[in-house]
């Protein structure tokens, strides 16, 4: 790479001079970092022309160290039966993401270009949610008949050698023959045991396993609890997959960064700025036109104290510490409960419980920093009155912040609403308007002694 040239101006350069051999070896050269960000400065004809122009491996390749959404964008771009090409380059996994956001037409026509067993495998996945077993699920495993001896089950192994050595294989799967779960031989049973031994007479009996539409808080705690490495799915006692830690792990991390962006206004949790320019703008008013509303309703209460401020005018300096200081102590409140429902300690039942533990915290914090902005006030200003009213303002809604901020997660969990999605609007109007209105309802009682 030419010093101080950029990757996507040399991928450009590459593809309009057709030499797609020095395509791919950039492609293979760049980190995934620095891949996507070379993809995503290029025009959308462009990153088309990337996919359609090099060998299907090297387009995988791109698309697997791309996000999901950039990775879904592409394809759509491309012919189903070349979408189809590359798509069977790619993990399973990785290739059941990417037709599960497909739009339903489009996915249709993919899979009609792909060979019919791996279309099937893939239509296995995608029929769950990705945040359930079903979902997150392999469907690359060896399963046998109890009746078949050791002999036989490690001339199976070494027939698929190949195929087998791609599929991780950890354990040996004894099903019956309606395909339902039996038992389990781990591999070292498997070669220790007597050629001769059946396979129903040494596997694992009613082994650890799976439902497919167990949820992934669920499976969290699950592979927390046991050191498998992998574990069977069942679908109604038919084996269908096997789901292995890292996806489960890998899951969790996605959803705590999708919930981490939900939380800050990113409705579209997969947002990124190489997207359509009106699908973004799209996204993000969702979440900002509800805030309008809500700094109106914030605002109003400032005008019914308009006299009051008018002879307080020191007061105005106040109000946003009050608002801001009070909203973090409810955001701490907000990422304690969030964490605490992922890891299944909180449940929506929990809210009085949750609301008693804060309101604790919540007057040792607010008496704390009440008191110091108090001090603050009265030093600054020259007046122990508007340090009262400022401290007391901070200390009280200190109060209505961390309750808000405990409880509005577990609530909105309860009646249906995403809660990462739902207690940013909540806790910054509610903090806003008891704020201000703690403030100068203070303010205006006690107004004979702060305007002298």
């Amino acid at each position: 790479m030419a010093e101080g040239t950029e990757p996507w101006v040399l991928l450009r350069e590459a593809l309009e001079k057709g030499q797609i051999d020095d395509a791919s070896t950039l492609i293979d050269a760049l980190s995934a970092g620095d891949l996507a960000r070379a993809v995503s400065h290029l025009p959308a004809e462009v990153q088309a022309q990337l996919l359609e122009r090099v060998d299907a491996e090297a387009a995988a390749d791109v698309l697997e160290r791309l996000s999901r959404t950039q990775a879904v964008e592409l394809v759509q771009q491309l012919e189903p039966a070349r979408a189809a090409e590359i798509l069977q380059e790619l993990p399973l996994e990785a290739e059941v993401d990417i037709v599960r956001d497909l739009e339903e037409e489009d996915a249709a026509d993919v899979l009609a270009a792909m060979p019919a067993e791996e279309a099937d495998e893939v239509r296995e996945v995608a029929r769950w949610d990705d945040d359930v077993a079903g979902g997150l699920m392999g469907v690359e495993f060896l399963a046998v008949k109890g009746s078949l001896t050791m002999r036989e089950v490690i001339d199976q192994l070494r027939e698929g050698a190949g195929e087998f050595e791609e599929y991780d294989v950890q354990y040996v799967y004894v099903v019956d023959d309606r395909e339902h779960l039996e038992g389990v031989l781990p591999l070292r049973t498997v070669v220790l045991s007597k050629p001769g031994a059946k396979a129903r007479d040494v596997m694992i009996g009613d082994p650890l396993k799976v439902e497919a539409k167990t949820d992934l808080d669920a499976l969290e705690d699950m592979f927390d609890d046991i050191d498998f490495f992998a574990l069977p799915v069942v679908d109604e006692g038919r084996l269908v997959g096997v789901l292995r830690r890292g996806a489960v792990l890998e899951a969790v991390g996605e959803q705590a960064a999708v919930d981490h962006l939900r939380s800050a206004g990113i409705v579209d949790g997969d947002e990124l700025r190489s997207m359509a320019l009106w699908d973004r703008a799209r996204g993000r008013l969702k979440w900002l036109s509800l805030n309008v509303g809500l700094n109106v309703v914030a605002a109003s209460v400032i005008a019914m104290f308009q006299e009051t401020l008018q002879t307080v005018v020191a007061l105005a300096v106040f109000l946003p510490i009050i608002s801001d200081m009070s909203g973090c102590s409810g955001n701490q409140a907000v990422a304690v409960s969030m964490r605490e429902l992922s890891l299944g300690i909180a449940q929506p039942r929990d809210v009085l419980y949750v609301w008693g533990k804060e309101l604790a915290v919540g007057l040792l914090n607010g008496t704390a920093l009440g008191g110091l902005l108090g001090i603050v006030a009265f030093v600054w200003m020259g007046n122990p009155w508007l340090g009262l009213v400022a401290g007391g303002a901070l200390a009280l809604n200190t109060l209505v912040a961390v309750s808000v901020g405990g409880t509005v997660p577990l609530l909105a969990t309860r009646f249906g609403f995403d809660p990462a999605l739902a207690s940013g609007p909540m806790l910054t109007t509610i903090t806003d308007v008891c704020g201000f209105a703690l403030a100068l309802g203070m303010a205006t009682a006690l107004l004979p002694y702060l305007a002298a």
